[in-house]
């Protein structure tokens, strides 16, 4: 089959790979049908590649129809249509019991020290093969993919894999109270659902009966992410405008501050010179020097993540759903205790919010998932989009994949 591998810094490239094969008997095989390309395969297209070989397919972003599947995967059959969450969870164990998915004990890589293992993410994260191919193997299908109805394009049902969820839950830790003000820090693919979802997600991540008065603050310095985002009820403030960004955002509400910030951008902000001359630097590096310095030593570009700590109102929370990897960030911590900010953060547990978000996805699409993709392109096709995403070139904000 056709896969997309990874073969170096800024290097991605499809290939002949080996076809899968169900192995363990909770194993399945599906034919993917879409898989976007995602915001955090970036940081293994720039930074991250140390923890990566040659010949890894990447993705975590599928959907598809099944195949085959191991004789304990009683949920499936042949034929039907379901989309993968990027986290591998058993459903049973400990971990998963309290809907931690991101934490399951039976795929947690602890020869990592890191949490349940991922689609095509490294081998920090189990160097499981990832979803940018023409077909997948699915462990734990006992219990991870979810089944979706036939009919609606992919494109309804493809951002339950990853984006939906991740932003419903940096939005249910943000809990933003009725009447309240969110801002949200980035407004890539997860950024942008953190927009649209704001009004739906109650506190604990219950969906309202009906949209919540919740305001919406966006930032980013591209126009057509600001655009897309005012389309969707948010107010926008450009980063390269005139002004400190967070003395902007506390104007706007009453000089307290955002009742919550959520952090989309993660460790490769935009504004951070020192932090990004130290990642090139140990990108640059053999692997063998690369992989210890950045697991004992790494550092991000912390700039988003200090302004939301520097923006959000005393008493508030900062919810973080961009990926940090470093191990000694420096952090406001006299802010962060005066101030009394909450902070949360991690993987989305997918399968814990996806029952609460499929009632959006309903005939009337009121998330506009179906037009949210800006690029499609066939699988033959991802290195250009992978560049065109990364550079922020031609109004990307979202590419899906067509095996």
């Amino acid at each position: 089959m056709k896969g997309l591998t990874w073969q170096g810094r800024r290097d991605v490239r499809v290939e002949e790979v080996p076809d899968p094969r169900v192995i363990e008997p909770t194993d399945a095989v599906i034919r993917v049908t879409s898989t976007a390309i995602c915001g955090s395969d970036l940081h293994l297209y720039e930074v991250l590649g140390m923890f990566l070989r040659p010949g890894d397919i990447l993705g975590h972003e599928p959907m598809g129809v099944v195949e085959e599947v191991g004789p304990e995967v009683t949920n499936l059959r042949v034929g039907d249509r379901v989309v993968v969450p990027f986290t591998i969870s058993c459903g049973h164990c400990w971990m998963c019991e309290r809907q931690l998915y991101a934490q399951c004990e039976t795929t947690q890589v602890r020869g990592t020290g890191k949490g349940a293992a991922l689609f095509g993410y490294t081998a920090l994260y189990g160097a499981v093969p990832g979803g940018q191919a023409e077909y997948l193997r699915v462990p734990q299908a006992q219990f991870g993919p979810l089944k979706v109805p036939p009919g609606p394009p992919d494109e309804r049902f493809l951002y339950l894999s990853d984006i939906l969820p991740t932003a419903w839950q940096a939005v249910a830790y943000a809990d933003v109270p009725d009447g309240g003000t969110l801002a949200v820090l980035g407004l890539g693919p997860v950024g942008q659902m953190c927009v649209r979802l704001a009004p739906h997600v109650g506190a604990g991540g219950v969906r309202a009966g009906t949209p919540r008065d919740v305001r919406v603050i966006g930032v980013d310095r591209v126009r057509s992410r600001l655009n897309l985002a005012a389309q969707h009820g948010a107010d926008v403030l450009d980063l390269d405008d005139p002004g400190d960004i967070t003395a902007r955002l506390l104007g706007l509400t009453d000089g307290r501050g955002p009742d919550a910030v959520v952090d989309a951008v993660g460790m490769e902000a935009h504004g951070a010179p020192v932090g990004k001359a130290a990642q090139t630097a140990v990108g640059w590096l053999p692997d063998s020097l690369a992989r210890p310095l950045t697991e004992r030593y790494g550092i991000d570009r912390l700039t988003a993540l200090h302004t939301a700590i520097r923006a959000v109102r005393r008493g508030g929370t900062v919810s973080l759903s961009g990926v940090y990897g470093g191990e000694v960030d420096p952090m406001p911590m006299m802010d962060l205790f005066d101030k009394g900010v909450q902070l949360r953060m991690g993987q989305a547990h997918v399968r814990r919010w996806t029952d609460q978000i499929l009632p959006l996805l309903a005939d009337d699409d009121v998330l506009g998932v179906e037009g949210f993709a800006t690029h499609r392109l066939p699988l033959t096709e991802a290195p250009h989009g992978y560049e065109i995403f990364q550079k922020k070139e031609d109004d990307c904000v979202k590419v899906v994949l067509k095996p």
